[in-house]
């Protein structure tokens, strides 16, 4: 199965119900993330770029929460965000990867579950600090796989096994260099670096319950092709996220953050 290029081949933008997939994460994690964001003092005055944003949750809800005086909205795809247009949004379909991809400075660089999925990571985050204006911060978060070889066998297990082999697989999927990020942003110049996890509870009928659920369905073809499960061993780990027998650790999110030294404007 070729790889394809951010994923297409699995996560197509045009099929029915992705940007209702998009959202069920959003839904599991942006009141972390915005909660992050505030701790780290972003608000009035702060221009930012929002790199990945998918639906667009997290760039509205800095300028409707934060109060940020602009958001840059950057994806490889926007249809979902010109969908949902706001005062203060500016939405850009690019290519982050590219080598002139150089939207200005800025006082937040965010990106969430988007470097996991691509090649040439560090080279990456080396680009995105130098998109920061001095003393701006640079955040990122990812996945952070729990299901180690000691983890307890439930189908959740198994699928999510199976998830990730299959998408490293297919389209360069690799959460396992994450716990790295915060060596990696101080190998960027960065200061005063520091990471946290959060991660969601399985509660049947939960945003991330419906997020897992989802993308499995989606990534389907490339979990079967790993011969780590069948069709009947999928369709049984999606009922049991919908089971009070439900027993298991979601992924978590890591998120790194890091400064780039100087004074920021006022």
């Amino acid at each position: 199965m070729p790889r394809s290029r951010y994923g297409e081949h699995v996560f197509r933008p045009e099929q029915a119900g992705e940007g209702a997939r998009i959202d069920f994460g959003a839904l599991a994690y942006d009141d972390v993330t915005m909660a992050r964001l505030r701790d780290l003092g972003v608000g009035p005055g702060w221009r930012c770029l929002d790199v990945g944003a998918g639906t667009g949750t997290v760039s509205r809800r800095l300028l409707d929460e934060a109060g940020v005086e602009s958001v840059l909205a950057v994806d490889r795809d926007v249809r979902f965000l010109r969908e949902r247009p706001a005062a203060g949004l500016s939405v850009l379909e690019a290519d982050v990867t590219a080598p002139d991809f150089a939207p200005g400075g800025f006082r937040l660089v965010h990106a969430r579950f988007v470097l996991m999925h691509l090649p040439e990571r560090e080279r990456l985050i080396g680009a995105l600090a130098e998109l920061l204006a001095p003393g701006g911060v640079l955040v990122l978060s990812d996945a952070v796989d729990l299901t180690s070889d000691r983890a307890t066998g439930t189908p959740y297990t198994a699928a999510m096994r199976a998830m990730w082999q299959g998408l490293r697989a297919t389209i360069g999927t690799d959460v396992s260099w994450v716990p790295s990020y915060p060596r990696l942003l101080r190998g960027a110049g960065l200061h005063r670096v520091a990471a946290g996890i959060h991660v969601p509870p399985l509660v049947p009928g939960s945003p991330i319950s419906r997020f897992w659920a989802d993308t499995w369905q989606r990534s389907r073809e490339a979990m079967l092709a790993t011969g780590l499960l069948d069709d009947a061993a999928l369709d049984g780990a999606v009922r049991y996220l919908e089971s009070e027998e439900c027993a298991a650790l979601s992924a978590g999110m890591l998120t790194a953050w890091g400064w780039r030294p100087g004074e920021a404007r006022s």
